[in-house]
């Protein structure tokens, strides 16, 4: 399934993304790094007029995203198997409507910090691809992730935060499918934190 589903990015200028789809899609969606694919199958079976596009490294996730896109037969869901940068750097502005970023390798050593997803050069592109009003869910159980995080993108002049208590981000919201990565981390003791933010008019 994977030649007809892949994300090919464009040599020169910008992906058009409602051309991955037979039928253009409502929306457009965007989940980075989707691990095994249970949340953007969920997401994609729930919203089936919404296009997903879903960007993995690990070739494990993407033949487990497969398995659940021919079982539940979606048709809405594109994978690029790559770095989810090289495909932000190719949408166009305004064309995504809510963007996922669930549990990203915290990379904890100091080090190793620039390699973490959530970034200030992340949020720029995030904040350029993103329509006005469109989400931003990220989710965390580091809590070093967790403090960058929270200076990063509340705090972004395209971002405004959506929390307006603790509850907010400490319970996920009930649209918001969980993960196995969640339930491991729930299993070993780490407590999982939900952010959302919205892109704030140009």
């Amino acid at each position: 399934m994977l030649p007809e589903l892949r994300i090919e990015l464009p040599e020169h200028g910008l992906l058009d993304p409602q051309r991955l789809f037979p039928v253009p899609p409502a929306e457009l969606w965007l989940e980075i790094g989707f691990g095994a694919g249970e949340h953007l199958a969920e997401q994609a079976a729930a919203h089936p007029d919404v296009g997903f596009l879903g960007a993995e490294v690990f070739e494990n996730g993407v033949v487990k995203l497969l398995a659940e896109v021919q079982r539940r037969g979606l048709g809405n869901v594109r994978i690029l198997v790559d770095d989810a940068r090289l495909l932000l750097a190719a949408l166009p502005d305004a064309s995504v409507g809510r963007t996922f970023i669930l549990f990203p390798d915290p990379w904890p050593k100091a080090r190793h910090h620039k390699r973490r997803m959530v970034s200030p050069a992340t949020l720029d592109q995030l904040a350029r691809i993103m329509k006005d009003g469109a989400e931003l869910r990220l989710a965390t159980d580091d809590i070093g992730y967790l403090r960058a995080m929270l200076e990063l993108a509340p705090v972004h002049a395209g971002f405004a935060w959506q929390a307006r208590g603790p509850r907010d981000w400490r319970e996920r919201p009930s649209d918001w499918p969980a993960t196995r990565y969640e339930a491991k981390a729930v299993a070993a003791g780490r407590i999982p934190h939900f952010l959302r933010c919205t892109r704030k008019p140009r």
